[in-house]
């Protein structure tokens, strides 16, 4: 039965939620994942593959409405795995769009059906972490591009940008990369400023467009032909869906079950929120976003504890875009790639670490380096293609060969019979699963004067009808996978 009196009340306790949890930690945390929007989304705005005021707008609204929605500092950042493939491989803005309308609609259609589960029991982890580390060397490679005609040199026309400032900018988020200093929103505002004054002091005869401060407004439709959708979807999106679908939704709700107990996400409104985002995004140039459990842990990480945090970056976020939007590309256009280059860098260092947990729980040798063999033939399928289709399915079919050869034909058979015989047990007794808590750096620690050990207040929360403590842990058994 609805309850229209919480339903009319929800309003004054969002905003009760907001007031009451508003300090420095949260705006500190809300910076926690610019390491891996900012260079992303400047490289894709730089070369034309998405409209920044669409981007900026519709950044800002996923923020604040999934913040409100989840109660919790859900991260919204670009699907990575798609952002490489199209800076790789110098896509169109439709070829990009496409591939994010192309996986949207798969990942919502999962949700809506809620058979996002099958897809993480049946895809094996060691392709998922190959295409982590394929979109990881990816994005390196993109990295020294950007430096590759640089000099060590420093002139009066290079002083802003040089193998110099490489160098320190290295030398800096190696300094501060187990602090809470936020680097990259450090690197990106010395990088503003020398991009300020080579526009309008050193280099004012360039033909650049100057920020006009206005009210602008997503004015752009995406209108994708049949052939662009074929190759955007085909070379980025594919590969990105079991991406998003195991850590995007099934790990991300995980985490939060493990950092807010009290705040559990359903896995398949994550994946409907992930779906909307794009199907709606999308068709107005906005780069294709997800969620994403790195986001979380990052956020996490600088201090953010509500909702709070995230609202704070979709206001700044819909700010820049009302009041500048696309006519920062010129400013963006100077932009040390001396400093972009090292933000980029570091973004695939990090997509790539999670890589090393191919083999989590897993103490069998043989299985050990049949999972290392998988993800790297993935990788390097990826890397020799630039197409993460190729690499996905590259995986699969590897996957499936070594696991013919270990069980032989017969057997093989039998447990790919036996997985789809599965299938419908699986789907019905989804509602039973929980993740249990995985280890993490990250984890929340609470004292009996219930303050958190790192310093920070408890985030003060609202009663909830259900938990995850509340949802037993499921007894039936792991489907067959015909790769494990």
């Amino acid at each position: 039965m609805i309850n229209l009196r919480a339903i009319a009340t929800w309003p004054q306790r969002a905003g009760q939620r907001l007031v009451t949890n508003f300090n420095l930690h949260e705006i500190s945390g809300s910076l926690g994942d610019l390491g891996t929007l900012l260079p992303i989304m400047v490289s894709l705005a730089v070369a034309g593959q998405i409209n920044l005021t669409s981007t900026l707008w519709f950044g800002g609204i996923w923020n604040i409405l999934s913040g409100v929605m989840f109660q919790v500092p859900m991260c919204v950042q670009p699907m990575k795995a798609i952002a490489s493939t199209v800076l790789s491989s110098s896509m169109t803005i439709e070829e990009n769009m496409s591939a994010g309308l192309g996986c949207a609609a798969i990942v919502f259609f999962l949700g809506a059906t809620r058979t996002i589960h099958i897809v993480g029991s049946y895809t094996p982890v060691a392709v998922v972490r190959g295409i982590q580390l394929g979109a990881a060397a990816s994005l390196i490679k993109k990295a020294h591009d950007l430096i590759k005609d640089l000099e060590w040199t420093i002139t009066a026309s290079n002083w802003s940008d040089n193998y110099t400032w490489v160098l320190l900018s290295f030398i800096f988020v190696m300094i501060c990369y187990r602090t809470r200093i936020p680097s990259a929103l450090i690197l990106f505002l010395i990088g503003l400023i020398f991009a300020l004054v080579r526009m309008f002091v050193t280099d004012r005869d360039l033909p650049l467009d100057r920020p006009v401060a206005a009210g602008h407004y997503p004015d752009t439709i995406i209108r994708p032909t049949p052939e662009e959708f074929r190759t955007g979807f085909a070379n980025a999106g594919l590969g990105q869906i079991p991406l998003t679908a195991l850590n995007s939704v099934i790990a991300l709700s995980a985490l939060i079950d493990d950092l807010f107990p009290d705040r559990h996400a359903d896995t398949a409104t994550i994946s409907m929120s992930v779906g909307a985002m794009n199907l709606i995004g999308c068709w107005f140039g906005s780069m294709p976003f997800c969620h994403g459990s790195g986001g979380l842990a990052g956020q996490y990480r600088f201090g953010a504890r509500s909702e709070v945090s995230v609202v704070i970056l979709g206001l700044f976020k819909l700010f820049l875009g009302i009041l500048f939007g696309s006519s920062l590309v010129g400013l963006l256009q100077v932009f040390p790639n001396s400093i972009l280059a090292v933000l980029l860098f570091i973004s695939g260092v990090e997509l790539g670490s999670a890589a090393r947990a191919v083999n989590n729980g897993v103490t069998e040798e043989w299985k050990q380096r049949e999972n290392w063999t998988i993800m790297l033939i993935t990788m390097g399928a990826i890397i020799a293609f630039s197409n993460d289709g190729i690499g996905f399915l590259t995986g699969l079919v590897t996957a499936v060969l070594l696991a013919m050869q270990r069980l032989g034909p017969i057997q093989w058979c039998r447990c790919v019979i036996d997985g789809i015989k599965m299938l419908p047990y699986n789907w019905k007794h989804q509602d039973a699963f929980v993740y249990r808590k995985a280890s993490s750096d990250v984890k929340p620690i609470m004292d009996a004067d219930d303050t958190r050990r790192d310093g920070l207040p408890k985030p003060v929360t609202t009663p909830s009808s259900s938990s995850a403590s509340d949802t037993p842990v499921a007894t039936h058994p792991q489907p067959s996978s015909t790769t494990q």
